[in-house]
């Protein structure tokens, strides 16, 4: 064997990766600051528009299923018509929406209504909450995938 023979069968030391928290670090903090924004106005809309004891949850169904509309829409533009930034969809999508609309406020919601009394009420609010939420998802996705297609002829 000869010298550069013996050379290229040499093991090189992989160049140096930065930690994963550098890599993670800009996401979770445009996460924290969608997910801020998002709560924030979740709560405003449920200052705005309060739910009477015992009635249904409109504000916090409203949410519910406009932020997965949107979250609909937002998915098509960003993963079939438009490249963005690596940060957007975690700020909007994760955070923004995901503070936006609530899975925690819909079950407590339900638990009030159910030890008051207003059973039917409650599991009015169980079924039609994911059912108007999923409608919304996918007649978002599905009415901006055909007007973006529709714009581009």
């Amino acid at each position: 064997m000869t010298a550069p023979e013996a050379e290229s069968l040499r093991i090189r030391p992989a160049a140096p990766h930065p930690p994963a928290w550098r890599a993670q670090a800009p996401v979770v903090a445009v996460v924290a600051l969608g997910g801020g924004a998002g709560a924030a106005a979740r709560y405003a809309a449920s200052l705005w528009w309060p739910a009477h004891t015992g009635g249904f949850p409109w504000t916090i169904f409203w949410v519910n299923v406009a932020g997965c509309a949107v979250i609909g829409a937002f998915m098509v533009v960003i993963t079939e018509f438009r490249a963005t930034h690596r940060l957007v969809r975690p700020f909007f999508g994760t955070g923004v929406l995901g503070g936006f609309t609530t899975f925690s406020t819909y079950a407590v919601d339900i638990q009030k209504l159910a030890d008051s009394g207003h059973l039917g009420t409650g599991l009015t609010y169980l079924a039609a909450t994911p059912l108007a939420a999923l409608t919304a998802v996918w007649l978002a996705a599905w009415s901006t995938r055909r007007a973006l297609k529709w714009r581009q002829s």
